[in-house]
């Protein structure tokens, strides 16, 4: 790693822990209705939109009523964008005159945005109108976000309250995680990212000449090149704030019209875990002890930067298939260095890196890199931090309360090493609350084996495989783990738009979500009717360093034993097999 690139990790690091405490308070004030600042001006909007929809904010509920009030959201989105993604031809603000989805694909897509997962087999600017750009797959852009706050909110309320079957109301928790949090970030996002060339536009493609004619690959010679534009910048804002990651371009964040400069690649990268790591600092302040959050945020780090060290490791020793071809891979005045295939010279070796491990840590899925060009193991790295649940910084709520119910089985661990009933922030933590735990572990876990099993057994599903050997088995090995986990980005290599994987993978995008979020919303209303126990001399500590390290090595332990053997026969293999 060169000095530049030292210096550029550092300062990103830098600036995002200086903007974690103001924002998580203002969070935490947020979803506790204390004055945040924006009270006088959003209030009257907050109250209209109750009055109008006829919520009463008075009104709280079981966990029962409020994963029901999940469910029945979520399904309502993904109704009103499938039926708008099957009409979309016959709809305005589409100058391209592009034609409806067929019903599978807009199936995929439609399960895609609402769960968060914005997985994208199908090229943006060739496929969607503006119209379901706008008002399709941004608003399920805030929405689905919105969800995932809303319900890790509901977490920390069933740790916080004692003797109480209530853990809120989803509709005014969903309310107010778009109109404080979301839309004021994004809507100063957007503005930034228009000041530095991101297209923020109704007007159809243009065309322009090249200053030399050139010959497509039939030898027709090609004089001019057609640029899309679009209302791309207040979609590129929320798809990094909310972690969600779907690109308005196919090229995702690697297009110059949707990334052009450093400052947008500094601001998109810092978008990614803004809201998950300030998070942390909520629910400390919210549990009435911020040491709690910030050892869970320490416990991200210390997972966190190993990988994306051993990544950057790899990425810039170089691709030994270049060097036996005797291509220079050494970094030097002209060039980064390192395996430069799939990457950009505008970001090099550090920030793709750093680009690829904070968008598989985060469940955001926007990419300025190619993942397939990735060296072996620099590919295993990005793909292990997915398949760890998502939960190192994880999606905006969704990171945090995998990481909170890790914790919980952390302390279960622990006090069955002493022989002592395991408690978190006041509360025993019994059997349902494993058990619950369990299958939010066990689930994504499963749904990504299992994927990846039929497809590599199934003439439908190795059809779509461009490689073979190892490399083909990672590339649907990584697509089920991003749909699994509702991450969204690809290792690219895999025709994914087909009937197999836009059912298959659209399932596991349902399972991933919605059976993670049940069993969360089930913890959080029994551990609300427990009673609060005062700390004693044999309590283990969970704001400290020791238990920051306890917790991490169970992540790993949990991710080595039911990943490593698939692991073993993607990307390990494919390095061990790499000519000496």
């Amino acid at each position: 790693m060169t000095v530049n690139g030292f210096l550029q990790i550092v300062f990103y690091f830098v600036v995002l822990l200086l903007l974690v405490k103001p924002l998580g308070h203002y969070m935490a004030a947020v979803y506790e209705n204390k004055a945040c600042g924006l009270d006088r001006l959003l209030s009257p909007i907050e109250k209209s939109l109750y009055k109008l929809c006829n919520i009463k904010p008075e009104h709280e509920m079981t966990w029962r009523e409020y994963a029901a009030a999940v469910l029945i959201f979520n399904f309502a989105g993904f109704i009103f964008l499938y039926a708008l993604l099957l009409v979309q031809g016959s709809l305005p603000f589409n100058p391209r005159q592009l034609p409806s989805l067929a019903p599978l694909l807009a199936f995929n897509v439609a399960v895609s945005f609402v769960t968060n997962t914005n997985w994208q087999s199908y090229s943006g600017e060739m496929t969607m109108s503006y119209l379901s750009q706008m008002a399709g797959l941004t608003v399920q852009n805030f929405l689905s976000a919105a969800t995932g706050m809303a319900v890790l909110v509901a977490l920390i309320r069933g740790l916080k309250r004692r003797l109480a079957d209530k853990i809120g109301n989803f509709w005014i928790d969903t309310v107010r995680s778009i109109l404080y949090i979301l839309l004021p970030i994004s809507i100063i996002l957007s503005l930034l990212l228009v000041s530095q060339g991101v297209v923020q536009s109704f007007s159809p493609s243009v065309k322009v000449n090249f200053l030399e004619s050139t010959q497509d690959r039939s030898g027709k010679v090609i004089r001019e090149q057609v640029i899309p534009l679009g209302p791309a910048a207040s979609q590129i804002a929320i798809k990094q704030l909310g972690t969600n990651g779907g690109g308005f371009f196919n090229t995702n964040s690697a297009h110059p019209l949707e990334n052009p400069t450093s400052v947008s690649n500094f601001l998109e990268l810092l978008a990614i875990l803004l809201i998950p790591a300030s998070l942390c600092y909520t629910f400390g302040k919210m549990a009435g002890n911020t040491r709690q959050g910030w050892v869970l945020l320490v416990t991200m780090f210390m997972i966190l930067i190993p990988l994306m060290t051993a990544c950057i490791w790899n990425e810039q020793g170089g691709n030994p298939y270049l060097s036996k071809l005797g291509v220079d891979q050494s970094a030097g005045d002209l060039q980064p260095g390192g395996n430069m295939e799939g990457k950009e010279m505008r970001f090099g070796i550090v920030n793709s890196v750093l680009w690829a491990t904070l968008t598989t840590a985060a469940s955001s899925g926007s990419v300025n890199a190619m993942h397939d060009s990735f060296t072996a193991l620099g590919g295993l790295f990005p793909l292990w931090l997915m398949q760890l649940g998502e939960i190192i910084f994880g999606g905006v709520g969704s990171g945090l309360y995998g990481m909170i119910v890790f914790a919980l089985i952390a302390v279960f661990i622990s006090g069955l090493m002493v022989g002592r009933t395991p408690e978190y922030l006041g509360k025993k933590i019994g059997a349902f609350e494993i058990q619950m735990g369990s299958l939010i572990i066990l689930i994504p876990a499963a749904v990504v084996l299992f994927g990846t099993a039929l497809a590599v057994v199934t003439e439908t599903g190795l059809a779509g495989i461009q490689n073979t050997g190892p490399h083909g088995f990672t590339e649907i090995l990584y697509a089920f783990s991003s749909a699994g986990n509702n991450n969204g980005s690809a290792f690219a290599g895999l025709d994914a738009n087909t009937a197999f994987y836009n059912w298959m993978l659209g399932l596991a995008m349902i399972i991933g979500r919605f059976g993670v979020i049940i069993p969360v919303l089930a913890i959080a209303g029994s551990l609300a009717r427990k009673k609060t126990i005062p700390s004693g001399p044999g309590t283990l500590p969970t704001h400290t360093l020791l238990f920051a390290v306890l917790l991490a090595g169970v992540i790993l332990l949990v991710g080595a034993l039911a990943f490593l053997p698939s692991l073993s026969l993607g990307p390990i293999v494919e390095f061990m097999a790499i000519p000496k």
